[in-house]
C-alpha cells in the first residue's frame, strides 16, 4: 500500500464535531485515517465538545453551557463520539474526545490536518511541536459563518489541499496555492448489484436534508413536475432528519445503515442531486457506483464526475423545471437511461482510495 522508503509519520486530524452522525467530509477524514494507518503511520483523529475558538465554555448562556459540559463527560463516559454506527475506523487509529480544541489537549506530532474553517481557526496559533500544518478543504463554508471569516482561514500559514479543481481555482483568486486531490470512494461498500436494465424506470430516489442549499425542496418539486406527467413514478427519501409534513405514497428512510442505503442506490432508476454547491458531490458518487442514472444540477463540486449526456443530465441550480424535464427524457429515452448509469458507473471507477492515499501521503511527505 504504501513505499517502505517512506518515513512513519505521527498524523493528526481535527474535525469540528463529534462523529456520531454521518457526514460526508467526515467519511473523507476517517477513510485518510485508515488509509494512513494501514500503512504504518500513527494517526489521531480529535473531536471536540466545542468548536468554536470564540464561544468558550464560559462565554455560553448557563443553559447552553450546562449542556455542552454534559455531552462532553457523556461521550467521555460512552464513546458515543465515535461512527460506530456508519463507518468504521480502524482499531490502529486513535480517536480522541476533547473539551475543545485548545492547544493543551491535542497531542504533539509530526502532520497536523485541519479539515473545517473552525478548527483551523485553533491550529492557526499552535507550536511547531503539534506537527507541519495542513488544511484539508473539502468546500467554501461560507453558510456556516461570515463568509470573509471563512476566507480568512484559506490566508492562514497552512499548506492547503482541496478536494475539486473549483476549490483550487477559490484559492489562487485568493493568492493561495494548493494541493488538488480527489475523493476517493470505497468500492467494496458501495457498487452495482443489481442489473441497470432490469430497475423500475419509474423508481427515483432523493437526500432527505435540512440544509437549504441542499436543494431538497427543488428536487421534490422537480420530481412533482415530472410527476404530473409520468403518474407511475415514485419518490424515495433518505436522511437524518424526516421531511416537515409527511409526505403521502413518498417511502422515507431515516439514517439508513450503510446496508440499506447500498439497496437503495441499487433498486433505484433515477438518483436526483439538486444541490445549488457541493464540495464533491459524495452521495451523487455513490449513486454512480451503484448503478443508478445520475440527474444533477450543474454544480463545480460535481464536475470531477458528473459530465452532460456522458455521465448525466445536468440542469442550472434552483431550476426545478428544468430538472424535470430531464427526469422526463430518461423516462421517454430508456436506452439514455442505461448509457448514461453503465458510463457513468465505469468513469467513477478511477477514483479510489489506493489513489487519493497515496497522493496524500506524498503531499505530506510520507
Amino acid at each position: 500500500m504504501s513505499n517502505p522508503a517512506r518515513p512513519r509519520l505521527r498524523i493528526t486530524f481535527l474535525l469540528p464535531l463529534p462523529g456520531n452522525h454521518p457526514i460526508g467530509g467526515f467519511k473523507v477524514v476517517y477513510e485518510y485515517a485508515n488509509f494512513l494507518a494501514a500503512a504504518g503511520h500513527r494517526v489521531t483523529v480529535v473531536h471536540p465538545a466545542i468548536f468554536r475558538v470564540d464561544q468558550p465554555l464560559h462565554s455560553l448562556p448557563p443553559k447552553a453551557a450546562a449542556k455542552t459540559f454534559g455531552l462532553y463527560l457523556r461521550n467521555r463516559i460512552t464513546g458515543e463520539f465515535r461512527p460506530q454506527s456508519w463507518f468504521k475506523v480502524s482499531p490502529a487509529v486513535r480517536m480522541l474526545w476533547v473539551p475543545s480544541l485548545a492547544e493543551r489537549y491535542v497531542p504533539d506530532a509530526d502532520v497536523l490536518i485541519a479539515t473545517a474553517w473552525e478548527t483551523a481557526e485553533w491550529a492557526v496559533a499552535y507550536r511547531a511541536s503539534k506537527g507541519r500544518k495542513f488544511y484539508l478543504i473539502q468546500h467554501l463554508e461560507t453558510w456556516a459563518a461570515d463568509p470573509e471569516r471563512v476566507r480568512k482561514t484559506w490566508r492562514m500559514p497552512f499548506e492547503k489541499i482541496v478536494i475539486a479543481r473549483w476549490l483550487q481555482e477559490i484559492a489562487e483568486e485568493l493568492g493561495e496555492s494548493a494541493h488538488l486531490i480527489h475523493n476517493g470512494l470505497d468500492f467494496n461498500r458501495f457498487a452495482l448489484d443489481t442489473p441497470i436494465e432490469a430497475r423500475d424506470p419509474n423508481s427515483v430516489l432523493l437526500i432527505q436534508h435540512s440544509l437549504e442549499w441542499k436543494g431538497t425542496a427543488e428536487g421534490r418539486a422537480a420530481f412533482e413536475l415530472a410527476q404530473r406527467e409520468h403518474p407511475t413514478l415514485k419518490l424515495t427519501l433518505f436522511g437524518l432528519t424526516p421531511p416537515a409534513q409527511p409526505v403521502p405514497g413518498v417511502d422515507f428512510h431515516l439514517n439508513p445503515s450503510q446496508e440499506l442505503l447500498r439497496k437503495l442506490y441499487n433498486s433505484t432508476a433515477l438518483f436526483l442531486s439538486p444541490s445549488w454547491s457541493e464540495g464533491f458531490g459524495l452521495p451523487a458518487a455513490e449513486a454512480l457506483q451503484c448503478g443508478a442514472a445520475l440527474v444533477a444540477t450543474d454544480i463545480p463540486g460535481s464536475a470531477s464526475f458528473a459530465i452532460h449526456e456522458q455521465t448525466a443530465l445536468l440542469s442550472p441550480p434552483k431550476s426545478p423545471e428544468a430538472m424535470a424535464e430531464n427526469i422526463l427524457r430518461l423516462l421517454r429515452e430508456p436506452e439514455l437511461r442505461v448509457r448514461l448509469a453503465k458510463q457513468g458507473n465505469e468513469f467513477i471507477q478511477q477514483f479510489t482510495w489506493q489513489r487519493a492515499g497515496n497522493a496524500l501521503e506524498e503531499v505530506l511527505g510520507a
